[in-house]
């Protein structure tokens, strides 16, 4: 090889981070517009907070000193360390409530309460790719803190707010839906009564119901003290599809019946079966304390939830003296988005969000047309000025390419009038740019 010879380094794809084309990024800008619309639609305001936190700041989220989410978490290092350099101290944070948790902790002096904000950012975890799996992705949360207590309105706001987005996304007009809402002190209530003392090994078993077998739950859960009786009792509360159908066994029940029946009741206004309660429903993080969420595709339930959260009682307080219970609902964002990709499901749009393409005639022409786009620009119109005096020809196929749909024809000579080309009909007819409209 020659010394003078470069050497290529042939790029590739790195697992689990994506990467869209401009036609499909705008599509995905699309749907962040939409979001965040609705989010505010309702009052959220927005943070956004470092993609790093302190490791001691996630590890006080998690149970057993951190250990049960130090395999997902990515940490930063230098690639050369000095000399007595310590071991690294900062991690791209795994989900949102971390972040928030911390940031309202904070600003705890600085912000109003109840203190309601979305977030729409990428996270990371050190996971297996596969099938709507990946290391780095949108999250998009809204979270409620409140000082003591929240009122159970913002209970059955938060799935409110998500029915309403996932019903009205680009591309989702089609798809069958369901958020599934419980209240995890009424199992807890039940194992309490009788008297299981591993309630959170219990709690997650019943949270795998729909992954696992009959069979493989009947075993886990004799595994793990249950007699076949108390097992009858636990299936008897999941199969309930009323929670005022359940009798209560304690306080602590009566008060999850209450409040499931409360959420219910406020969602009525939603399509008949869009939001159903369903009691198996506890979710794998023992940190939730009362409602909880899940939403699945009904005609593909396999596909996991894309929609979840629930309500927690003192996760902020893990970073200041103070109790601050919330409620919160995360949707998977690019969950969500690769797989209406991968189904073809995603409006059709072109990669460039102009509006119009100036047509450069002629050098000559270049400043007149420079001021009719200026002009066009200030009236609301997207436009995209042609880089160079081509053929005609050449610059309606790279406006036809990029899906332009109008092309303007600055006057050729003195004295003919501007014209514009709708392509999608192929029409063509004189316009002026003070009061030209699509």
């Amino acid at each position: 090889m020659s010394e003078n010879t470069k050497k290529i380094y042939k790029p590739r794809p790195v697992s689990g981070f994506p990467e869209w084309l401009p036609e499909v990024r705008r599509i995905e800008q699309l749907w962040f517009d939409h979001i965040r619309k609705t989010f505010e639609s309702y009052g959220y305001c927005s943070i956004e907070t470092p993609s790093v936190e302190e490791l001691d700041a996630i590890n006080a989220k998690g149970g057993d000193g951190g250990a049960d989410v130090d395999k997902e978490v990515y940490v930063l290092e230098r690639l050369h360390k000095e000399e007595g350099e310590k071991e690294a101290r900062l991690a791209l944070h795994f989900d949102q409530t971390v972040p928030l948790a911390r940031y309202t902790a904070q600003h705890f002096n600085e912000l109003t309460f109840p203190f309601k904000r979305y977030q729409m950012q990428r996270v990371w975890r050190g996971e297996r790719p596969q099938a709507g799996r990946f290391r780095e992705f949108y999250q998009c949360d809204i979270d409620v803190i409140n000082v003591d207590n929240l009122p159970m309105h913002f209970d059955a706001e938060m799935p409110a707010v998500m029915w309403e987005i996932l019903s009205s996304l680009p591309g989702m007009e089609n798809e069958k839906i369901q958020m599934r809402i419980s209240n995890r002190k009424i199992l807890i209530g039940l194992l309490k009564a009788l008297k299981k003392d591993n309630i959170v090994e219990i709690t997650r078993i019943i949270d795998k119901i729909a992954k696992i077998t009959k069979k493989q739950y009947i075993e886990l859960m004799l595994q793990h003290g249950m007699t076949m009786d108390e097992i009858e009792k636990v299936d008897s509360v999941l199969a309930s599809k009323n929670p005022r159908d359940i009798i209560a066994e304690n306080e602590e029940m009566k008060e999850g019946i209450e409040e499931l029946a409360f959420v219910m009741d406020q969602l009525q206004h939603l399509p008949e079966g869009s939001i159903v309660a369903d009691l198996s429903i506890v979710r794998g993080l023992d940190y939730y304390t009362g409602t909880v969420y899940e939403t699945v595709f009904l005609d593909d339930p396999g596909y996991g939830s894309i929609c979840s959260g629930g309500r927690y009682d003192d996760l902020a307080s893990q970073y200041i003296n103070k109790a601050l219970p919330g409620v919160g609902i995360s949707l998977g964002f690019s969950r969500l988005f690769d797989r209406l990709r991968q189904q073809g499901k995603l409006p059709v749009k072109g990669a460039s969000p102009a509006d119009i393409l100036m047509v450069l005639p002629a050098e000559d022409k270049r400043a007149l047309a420079s001021a009719t786009a200026s002009t066009l620009r200030k009236r609301g119109f997207n436009v995209e000025m042609y880089h160079a005096p081509q053929k005609i020809k050449k610059q309606l196929a790279y406006a036809e390419k990029k899906g332009i749909p109008y092309i303007w024809f600055p006057p050729f000579e003195d004295g003919q009038p501007h014209e514009v080309k709708d392509m999608a009909n192929g029409t063509q007819a004189p316009a002026t740019p003070e009061n030209w409209t699509k």
